[in-house]
């Protein structure tokens, strides 16, 4: 009945706000996006168009209030860069075999840009920036607490029916994505209950992603482990936190969980048949990518032309990159590595201690997003996933604080120095002798 109750609530009340302040529906648009609804509360929330009704408030107010400001300063590549692999997307369904089903794939990539393009040109403060990264952060833990409520009575649902339509790959590379910025929100937290909030967050995605038993998963959990020991303020509390976390992580991890990863790295004799077929998956999609490299054969149609490689109709290719450059050629999938590598690359000038920020949270961002990104791109490797909403909006945290450091320095560069005659005071300066 509560989750009835906050759905209904957030979503018409959230409608109406967003006529007055559309980034407010935008905070709601993400929620529904990470928490489901209708998934996580299946047994009182019924089917609707929840998300929908949201985002139409949301973009009216969004006309409305002028549809904020377009001066996206250095984040401007990492927007063209989405732009133009949704208008890429469009022109490979028109010539695909069959355009209706690559048309669903672009309807279902504008919700995503839609809310993006709302955002970056609403992200007008650092203190939107901490709204969005907080609302990410407490969904995802809240989904990750849920799932391992369920495993510690007894059913993991993540491995036996997945949650939201994905199945136990796509939470992990899910929950992945929003370790690092757990983390690190966790160690640069002003209040301590936001520490421990963030930080058990982590700990209960950390676990989410060994008890789906995505090897996947796991590895990318590793990798983003290493991303955040190295981009750690140079303090001890910082490492003593990491050293805690990272003990908590290997205890979490049972033996059915060493056993299952240790499975990535067997020959080719002892390798199982679910690690060898997505080797077998990869190099098809490379053929697929030399023999199409301009459009591809179209967007979601692998799964139709994969009995041409012996594997069953609508098989996945379990790899993102490679699925997308089979799908929409080498030009499609450059332009999405774009949107998250030059994201990543812009924000690391930023977690240098020597490079100036307008406020200290900007750099905090700056490693949370650069970690959850790097641990996304690895994950998505072993899974085909192009409509997780995470990744995406992690990214508008990164382009935001691009945006406004970018703003920042135009501000600074375009002041005027005051020149000061001897013998002459500035206003309202006193100076006795």
């Amino acid at each position: 009945m509560l989750g009835l109750l906050f759905t209904y609530i957030l979503t018409y009340g959230g409608a109406a706000v967003s006529l007055f302040n559309p980034f407010i529906g935008l905070l709601i648009y993400v929620c529904f996006a990470i928490v489901r609804p209708e998934s996580m509360w299946y047994w009182s929330v019924p089917e609707g168009n929840y998300s929908r009704i949201v985002a139409a408030g949301l973009l009216l107010g969004w006309g409305l209030r002028g549809f904020g400001s377009w001066n996206f300063g250095q984040a401007r590549g990492v927007v063209l860069a989405f732009f133009g692999f949704w208008v890429w997307s469009l022109i490979s369904s028109l010539q695909a075999a069959n355009p209706a089903i690559g048309l669903v794939y672009v309807e279902t990539l504008a919700k995503i840009l839609l809310p993006f393009l709302v955002g970056i040109t609403m992200i007008d403060s650092v203190r939107k920036l901490k709204l969005l990264a907080w609302v990410i952060l407490v969904c995802q833990g809240f989904v990750a607490w849920e799932m391992n409520l369920a495993y510690y009575s007894g059913f993991n649902r993540v491995w036996e029916i997945g949650f939201g339509g994905m199945d136990n790959n796509c939470v992990a590379i899910s929950m992945v994505a929003g370790v690092g910025l757990a983390f690190f929100l966790g160690i640069n937290a002003p209040r301590l209950w936001q520490k421990g909030l963030a930080l058990a967050s982590a700990l209960l995605m950390a676990h989410t992603v060994m008890f789906a038993y995505s090897r996947g998963g796991m590895m990318a959990l590793i990798v983003t482990a290493v991303i955040c020991f190295l981009l750690l303020p140079k303090q001890p509390k910082h490492y003593l936190i990491f050293a805690i976390v990272l003990v908590v992580c290997l205890r979490l991890a049972g033996q059915g969980v060493r056993d299952r990863f240790n499975t990535s790295f067997a020959d080719t004799e002892s390798r199982d048949d679910s690690a060898q077929s997505r080797i077998d998956l990869w190099s098809h999609c490379w053929d697929v990518m030399l023999k199409h490299p301009v459009f591809g054969v179209g967007p979601s149609h692998w799964p139709l032309i994969a009995p041409r490689y012996g594997w069953s109709l609508g098989k996945e290719a379990h790899t993102l990159w490679l699925q997308v450059g089979a799908e929409l050629g080498f030009t499609g999938l450059i332009l999405l590595l774009t949107f998250y590598l030059l994201c990543a690359v812009r924000l690391w000038p930023l977690t240098r201690p020597q490079v100036a920020v307008s406020d200290p949270f900007l750099r905090d961002l700056a490693r949370m997003v650069i970690a959850s990104l790097i641990g996304f791109m690895v994950a998505a490797q072993f899974v085909t996933i192009v409509g997780l909403e995470v990744p995406y909006y992690i990214t508008l945290l990164g382009a935001g604080a691009l945006k406004l450091t970018s703003t920042s320095a135009a501000v600074l560069a375009n002041v005027p120095a005051r020149r000061f005659v001897l013998g002459q005071m500035a206003p309202r300066v006193a100076v006795r002798v």
